[in-house]
């Protein structure tokens, strides 16, 4: 099952557990996943089985950090959708930090677009970002989280009432995840920590 969940604070600690799960794909294996989305975190309902309560799977478009030559994926790689800003504008070569804004936009997206584990929802806004110039949607994102006060107005007018108990740990990550609103100059290995405590 996708990593939405039957509450908030479960669909929370699950964004967490997938957090952590990456961490390990890339600094044990040295792999970027470079498509984070809905469908790549699931949820682990087996009871018997709790080794990980969510976990990402699709590996398809990861590749190695640590390359000679391109990867052979031609254009963009990802989902438009929950795809960073760097990415969107071509002007990085994909690491670790765009995989955890990723992360990001995944439950930007959720908070948005789901009111409860089987009740999803079109958010015209948002949706436009899966068929949007790559350019577009990049300045659009950045509309989203440069400042504070209209990130908080966009979340409390569009997030469903069953994850607005989310909002305030969506503004810490977004604070973590773009630093004064901007997107990020240098690799911050802190970042995992940061986000696996405040999930």
């Amino acid at each position: 099952m996708a990593i939405i969940s039957h509450s908030a604070a479960t669909g929370s600690r699950n964004s967490s557990s997938a957090t952590h799960g990456y961490e390990s794909l890339h600094t044990r294996a040295g792999m970027l996943q470079r498509d984070i989305l809905l469908n790549n975190l699931i949820v682990n309902e087996d009871n018997d089985n709790p080794s990980w309560p969510a976990f990402l799977i699709d590996l398809d478009l990861a590749i190695k950090e640590q390359r000679e030559k391109s990867s052979g994926a031609r254009g963009k790689t990802g989902t438009r959708a929950f795809m960073a800003i760097g990415v969107l504008l071509d002007d990085e070569q994909h690491s670790y930090m765009h995989d955890l804004e990723f992360f990001f936009w995944v439950l930007f997206w959720i908070c948005i677009h789901y009111d409860g584990p089987q009740e999803a929802r079109i958010v015209p806004r948002f949706d436009k970002w899966n068929y949007l110039d790559l350019e577009k949607l990049a300045g659009a994102k950045k509309g989203v989280v440069d400042d504070e006060r209209d990130f908080l107005k966009t979340a409390q007018t569009n997030f469903t009432p069953y994850y607005q108990p989310l909002l305030p740990y969506v503004n810490k990550l977004r604070r973590k995840v773009f630093p004064n609103g901007k997107r990020w100059r240098s690799p911050n290995p802190q970042l995992y920590l940061d986000m696996k405590q405040i999930l």
